[in-house]
This record gives structure tokens, sequence and C-alpha cells, in this order.
């Protein structure tokens, strides 16, 4: 079908803008969903390989609603990552649509969303907005969740599948347009969506599925030999792929094997440079060093890398070395990047091939786990993208011929698992019905019990006695903790569960932190409180300090014992003293050393940290219980800083480098700016402009104000 043909179906600027970036025809996928209802309105389940055109069918749907509808339209995607770009490529391809984004704080309303008419949200966020009472969600006439196979996925598909189908409920009247890659069981979820199903196995981009074994590829029973001379796997692909002038993404078991593997693969991609790209890669190594305050040796390492046109990606990193890693690579500059899984969902990076250099993975929760094919297939469509490549390689690593048939029959030819609800247990129903009663959703406990039949879980497994037994449960405790109380028309919420619901956070931390704050009586006991909660897992590595410590706080444990059996106490313990340490100036290199933290899985925490202690702070307000002690702590947390310099931080330009650099130099307070030869302290410390800046902030009209408002 040629795309103007579909005028009069679809928005004209919808159809122009798909002109001008040179799209004249539709994909199979594409054509067969315009057939199915797409512009009229239908439900889609879209099933198809990545880079078959997924994203313009939703686009089609989005702009419709927009300018024909007057309505609003919505994508949702689990990965932040994702919801950015795609929020990005609106901004572009229609300038004129007022697009908003909202990943962030999952605390905030974030009312100012409401005017745009695109909006591109993740899927917690979403949640979130809702128990804030979002009543923009009934004038949206298209949700678009992306990624639609997450379902599965243990931590986050609870959430993503509450999430659908209480949006089917609130708006029956929006079109619901669900994409993904790899489901096993396409019609079970278009059962539950009441939608049309699009199945195909359209890839535009050639893509050759391989495997590795010695210095050949096996291809469907043929053989060819690699370039290149070395003996390992992953460097040999290397040599085949930059001799055809092409790039590579490895995929690697955990963060130090990727790591250990750009070193490696850097001995090869620097002969592969040519001057002016050299150049360039310095610029990135730079912008990578000076991503964070102090380059700790993990920045050190991927500078250099970077400049021989190497890059490891992953968790560890903090987000601006994430950027500046994937950008060198689009732009060419950066010929391999050694990845964990992670970098497999939905970035669009020109990597003509992909190797699979292990079929595990490492979990913090599971160890070492084997990846599932829906997995491998997330991995492979990183391989060939349209807009870089006509052509592909998906290739796996097998170490022996004995295992060439294994990867063979469970990855190569293997269809993809089917999708299974993780929705049916009681933790993680427990915060999702509160938000039902907190938000005014559901009340009565057959409306619960009816609304979740509705789910995926409620299609797959039936189990309507085995849910009942569940909610009854999971009543009677938000009851018990004084989350909800019982009226002779249902479940209400109380001031205090209703605050925990829009707060984010699981039921069972928000009462181990009402029972915990009239308990703290020192700087680590408020900071156990921030960490012994699940939203800070995963927690830092146990350290012997910890295990000598913890009996001395063992008494909040034990009080909270009965809800919190499943903790190892010692591991949010370890995880309070890391912060302790943070907070009293300790390096960040002496933090990565003692507790295997990197600046990634650090800013982490620290961000989490600041979440769960905002939290605390609210609870404490409603339980008129004083809040100064976990602001302080807040605060501190924040820039990493000891009790006397909270004054200083208030002052823009300064962090914990400069505030200990000017309390060391006599100048203690804000107060102490305006002293005779404060003046010169700061220029000497930070030159003329910096210290001008940080005068100017001195007047009585900036300072004259509570230090509590200040301080947060």
């Amino acid at each position: 079908m040629e795309v103007e043909e579909l005028k009069g179906d679809l928005p004209a600027e919808a159809i122009e803008s798909m002109l001008n970036r040179g799209i004249r025809k539709l994909t199979p996928p594409q054509e067969a969903a315009v057939s199915k209802g797409l512009l009229s309105g239908r439900h889609l389940v879209i099933a198809a390989p990545t880079a078959s055109g997924k994203t313009l069918i939703a686009e089609m749907a989005m702009l419709k609603a927009i300018i024909w509808k007057n309505s609003k339209a919505v994508y949702i995607a689990p990965m932040r990552a994702i919801v950015t770009e795609k929020f990005l490529d609106m901004k572009k391809d229609y300038p004129y649509i007022e697009a908003g984004i909202s990943i962030g704080d999952l605390s905030s309303s974030d009312e100012s969303i409401a005017r745009n008419d695109a909006l591109f949200v993740s899927t917690e966020k979403l949640d979130s907005l809702m128990r804030h009472g979002a009543e923009w969600i009934r004038d949206v006439g298209v949700f678009v969740f992306d990624e639609i196979h997450m379902i599965d996925d243990v931590s986050r598909g609870p959430t993503l599948e509450i999430l659908v189908s209480r949006l089917k409920v609130m708006n029956p009247h929006a079109q619901v347009i669900a994409l993904s890659a790899t489901i096993g069981n396409p019609d079970e979820i278009r059962e539950w969506l009441e939608a049309e199903l699009v199945l195909s196995d359209y890839r535009p981009v050639p893509l050759e599925r391989g495997i590795i074994l010695g210095d050949k590829i096996l291809h469907e029973g043929k053989e060819s030999l690699l370039s290149g001379s070395s003996k390992m796997a992953d460097v040999r692909v290397a040599e085949d792929t930059l001799d055809k002038k092409k790039q590579l993404i490895v995929f690697y078991s955990s963060r130090r094997n990727a790591e250990s593997g750009a070193a490696k693969l850097s001995s090869v991609t620097e002969r592969y440079l040519a001057i002016d790209e050299k150049k360039e890669l310095e610029d990135i190594s730079e912008r990578i060093l000076k991503a964070v305050d102090r380059p700790t040796p993990q920045c050190e390492k991927l500078a250099k890398l970077v400049k021989k046109g190497a890059a490891f990606h992953h968790s560890g990193l903090v987000n601006e070395q994430r950027i500046a890693v994937e950008e060198g690579f689009r732009k060419g500059f950066i010929k391999t990047i050694s990845a964990t899984t992670t970098l497999g969902y939905g970035v669009n990076l020109p990597a003509h091939t992909v190797l699979v250099k292990d079929t595990t993975r490492y979990s913090g929760s599971e160890g070492m786990r084997r990846i599932s094919v829906n997995e491998i297939l997330q991995l492979f469509g990183r391989a060939g993208r349209p807009s870089y490549d006509s052509e592909g390689r998906a290739l796996i690593v097998a170490k022996s011929e004995m295992e060439v048939g294994h990867i063979d029959s469970n990855y190569i030819n293997a269809k993809p698992e089917n999708i299974i609800s993780k929705l049916g247990v009681l933790p993680v129903l427990r915060t999702h019905v509160l938000a039902f009663v907190a938000s005014g959703f559901l009340g009565k406990k057959a409306d619960i019990l009816d609304f979740l039949s509705k789910t995926f879980y409620g299609i797959q497994y039936s189990d309507r006695i085995g849910i009942a037994e569940i909610v009854d449960e999971i009543l009677a405790e938000l009851e018990d903790w004084g989350f909800i109380r019982k009226t002779e028309e249902g479940y209400l919420p109380t001031r205090i569960g209703s605050r925990v619901s829009e707060l984010y956070i699981d039921p069972v931390s928000a009462k181990w932190i009402i029972d915990t704050i009239p308990k703290i009586d020192d700087e680590i006991s408020g900071l156990f409180m921030i960490t012994n909660n699940i939203e800070m897992r995963p927690y830092s590595r146990v350290t012997e300090e910890a295990e000598l410590e913890l009996h001395k706080y063992y008494g909040m444990v034990k009080m909270h014992g009965d809800i919190n059996s499943y903790y190892d106490p010692e591991k949010p313990f370890s995880t309070a003293l890391m912060l302790r340490d943070w907070i009293s100036e300790k390096s960040e290199a002496e933090i990565f050393s003692k507790y295997g933290e990197t600046p990634g899985s650090l800013y982490t925490k620290l961000s989490n940290a600041n979440w769960i202690a905002y939290s605390a702070m609210e609870l404490a307000r409603l339980m008129k219980e004083k809040q100064k002690g976990i602001l302080e702590l807040r605060v501190r947390l924040r820039y990493g800083i000891k009790k006397e310099l909270l004054d200083l931080v208030r002052l823009e330009q300064v962090g914990r480098v400069r505030a200990r650099m000017m309390y060391n130099a006599g100048i203690g307070k804000v107060s102490d700016i305006e002293k005779p030869g404060s003046a010169e302290k700061l220029e000497r410390l930070f030159g003329k402009e910096i210290a001008g800046r940080i005068r100017s902030q001195t007047s009585e009209r900036l300072w004259n104000r509570s230090s509590s408002a200040d301080l947060d």
C-alpha cells in the first residue's frame, strides 16, 4: 500500500511527514494494521520483528487522535531511554505537536504534562500519575504500550498489567495499541485486550543468524570463515566486522566481563581509526571523565578505551557516560560496544553485527541464569537497523562442538516463550490494592475481584478463589496498618494511606518507616530506616564492619520482623554504612572499593535514598513527628557532606568539594562571605568568575528564607 493511498483516512500532516522522511510505501505489518482497523479505532496487538515499522503504526494512530479527534495520545514504555528516544523523534518529525515527557520523580503529580497533546511516559510514572488523580486520562484517544511482552518481567510486569487493565476501565473508548517483537502467545494477549492481531515475520533488513565456533560462522548448514587471526571468538568477530567497515555490539554475562571484553576489543578497534576520528574520540573521552566530580578508576578505564574506539556500557555508568557512548557509536567514532543485556531493549544503535558471548547472565537476585529466547531475540534485534544497514548479523558463541546443537535448537531456531503473568502473588498485589482504594478507583472487595478477573492473570488462570484469599489477606493487613478503614459500603483510605500510595512506596516499606521514625536516635539508625526497604535494592556488598555492628541495631529489625522477615538485615545495614561513609565525605574511590559500588550504582542508590527520605519526611509530618533530622540527612545524602557544610551547599555552584574548600578556608557559613577578606579567599579558591557568582547570591533578598525551604 502506498502512503498516499491513506489520504482521507489519515491527517495530511502525518502523510506529509512520512513522505518527507522518504517513507513512500507501508511495510507488510503496517498495511495489515491499517486493514485490521488501525485508523478506525480498533485495538491492535502488533507482534513483529524489530525494525519492521511498529513505531509508525503507533504514530499513525496517535496523529489521527490528536489532529482529527482533538484528543490526547499517550506512549508508554518500560525503559526511560526508549521513552526519551520516541519523544525526541516526535519533536523532530512533528514540531508543531505539543509533546511532553515525564519519566522522573515517582512522588510527583507532574500536572504540567496534561497541557500536551502527545505524552511520553514510563510505565511506573503513568501509574504514579494515576495515583495522583490524573483526570486528563479520560481525554486520551489512544494508548500505545511498547514492549508489551514486559508483562512477563517479575519486577515491571505486574505494574504494566495493572496499568493496561485499569486504563481500559477508566477510559473504555480509547484505542489501545500493543507492540512487541517477542510474544510466544500473541493470541492470549489479543484475547485479553479484545484486539485484532497483526502477526508478522517481516524484517526490512535481512538478518543472518549464526553460531561462532572457532574461526567459523555456522549458518543453516553452511560454514563461512571469519577474517582476522585472533583465537578469541569476540576479538575475531570484531576483526571480521571492522574489515567490513561496520560496527559491533558484544553482549556479555556481567559488567566485569563487559569491561574486560572492551579492553580486548580495543586492541582491534585502535587499528581502524582515522586521524579525525581520534580527535573526536578525545572529546568523548573527556566528556566521560567530566561526567562525575572526581573520575573513578572505572571512569578512567572507559575514557582510555574510548580513545581507542572501544567502549563498555552497563548500569555501573552514570547516565551522561552512557549517552556519550551511545552518541559516539551512532556517529561511527566508537567501533565496538561491550555491554550487558540491558542495552538490548529498544535503543536504536547502528550495529551491523551483534554477538552474544554468553547465554547466561548475572542477576543480583538469582545469580547466574540462562537467557530466555525472548531476551536473545531482543539482543538480536539490535543488529541490522534500517536507517544504517542493508543487512545484519546476529551471532552466538559456542564453546565446543557439543554446544552447537544446543544453541541451534534452543536459540537460533527456537520460538519465543509464552508471556506469563506475574501478578498473582501477595507482595505484588499489596501496592496495587492500596492504590485502588486510595485513588477511589475501587473500594469494595467484590469490585476488586471483578477487576482482577479481567487482568491478563485473570484471563490466563481464572483463579478467583486463590485471588480472593490473597485480597482478603491484603485488605486485613492494610486495615491493621492504618492505611485503609472498613465501612458499610466498602473500604476508604486513611489520610496516611492515601499519602503512602501517592509517594509510590511499598506499603511494607511505609509500615517500616512509620514504626522506625520514633526509634531513630543516631545517624546510622536514620540511614538504616532509609535503606531497609524494598526500594533500595540491590543492596551494597556486606562488609565485615556491617556484620560486627548490626547487633547494636537488631532491636529495629526484630521490631519489624513479622512483615520484614524476608529481608537479610546485613545487606541493607551495610548499605546504611555505605551512605554513612558518603555523608562523612569519604572519597568515592574508597566507597567503590569497600562496598563494591560503581558510579552508576552509587548514583542510583543516592537517588532512591532521596526518594525514601522525602517519603519519611511526609509520613513524619502526618504522624506529627519531628522532621528536621530526616531533612538534614536528606540534604547531606544529596551532597555527600558532613553536618557542618549544610549552610554552604544552599549556594548554587557549591557542592561537596567546593563547600569543604570554603569551610577549610574559614568560610563556614553563608554569612561569612560578607566578612572582610572572604572575597579574596573565594577568588584564590575558584577564580574571579565563580567567586563572583557565589558572592552575588548572598543578598538579604535571597537568603531571608526559612532554612527548611532552603534545605529542601
